[in-house]
Parts: structure tokens; C-alpha cells; sequence
């Protein structure tokens, strides 16, 4: 028995030591982000992590929650798709629907309050952090009439993440 511990942690110790402990850098001498791949069975839970990170947002703000809404996921996903195929990260489909429009089609019956996008290879997290530095898409995020919220992306083969949340009240 002993000797068979004795030969798990020689084990253990030689792969340790094939581990890069310098993980690659990038001109600007910070490590080279991780490729973020999105797995089909993660919807949920990454819907939910966006929905409780905005939440404890609009808490400290001093707005009011929101929940996610079936509707606005739709209109999320298929403005995320679309951006993708227009290969750009804009307000507009490639039909020429805004984002008011995209809302009406999917049937829902409460106010638009706005839309936030972007085109990146991170996390939603790091997503979200970067649209709270943003005053127009923080404003979006905090909205207090806000009480429903859309979000869905699209991930490209080579990795690139195609983000949508919309607010609706």
C-alpha cells in the first residue's frame, strides 16, 4: 500500500511538472485571454448567472429586480444570430427591424426599455462588466422601469460571442 502511494505521487509530481506555470502573455505583458466556449446544455445556467449579476446590480443601484422573460430571450437570440451573419454589432437586423421591432414580433405586450450588444470572445460576466463601464449600456442595465430582461448570444466555430440583453418594462 505504501509503496502504491509512493508511486501515485511520483505520478502526480511529474505531471505537475508539465504544467505551464507562465501562461502566455500578450504585447501588452497580460496574460492572453482563455477561449470561453459555450456548451449547448449551458442556456440556463448562464442566463440565470446574468440575471442574478444584474439583479445585484440594479440592487445596489437602488432599482428594482427583474426576471427573465421568455419573449425577450427570443427577441436576444435572434438579434444575437443576426449580428453574426451581418458580421458587425449594431442596433439594426439585417430586414431593418430595430430593436422595438424585434420586441413587437415576439409578442410582448410590455415597454421596450432598451438594448445592449457586443461582439467578444469573453464571458457574459466580463461582458456585463464591460457594458456597467459604459454609461449608455449601465443606464440600460439599471433601468428603475425595467422589469423583464432578455438575454441570449451566439457563438461563432472559431469562438467569437455575438451578446444581446434586452430590458423591458
Amino acid at each position: 500500500m505504501l509503496r502504491l502511494i509512493g508511486l501515485v505521487l511520483i505520478s502526480v509530481l511529474s505531471l505537475s511538472a508539465c504544467v505551464d506555470s507562465n501562461p502566455a502573455v500578450g504585447p501588452d505583458g497580460k496574460p492572453l485571454p482563455k477561449l470561453y466556449r459555450i456548451r449547448a446544455g449551458d442556456t440556463s445556467a448562464i442566463q440565470y448567472r446574468m440575471l442574478d449579476s444584474v439583479n445585484a446590480l440594479r440592487q445596489a443601484a437602488g432599482s428594482a429586480p427583474v426576471e427573465l422573460n421568455a419573449q425577450l430571450n427570443a427577441a436576444s437570440a435572434t438579434h444575437a444570430r443576426d449580428m453574426s451573419v451581418q458580421n458587425r454589432p449594431w442596433h439594426f437586423g439585417s430586414d431593418g427591424s430595430s430593436p422595438m421591432d424585434r420586441v413587437k414580433r415576439v409578442g410582448y405586450a410590455g415597454e421596450f426599455r432598451g438594448e445592449t450588444i457586443s461582439e467578444t470572445y469573453e464571458t457574459e460576466i466580463e461582458t456585463l462588466g464591460a457594458w456597467m463601464d459604459q454609461t449608455d449600456t449601465r443606464r440600460v442595465i439599471l433601468d428603475p422601469k425595467a422589469t423583464g430582461m432578455g438575454f441570449a448570444w451566439h457563438q461563432e466555430p472559431n469562438g467569437k460571442i455575438w451578446w444581446t440583453l434586452v430590458m423591458g418594462g
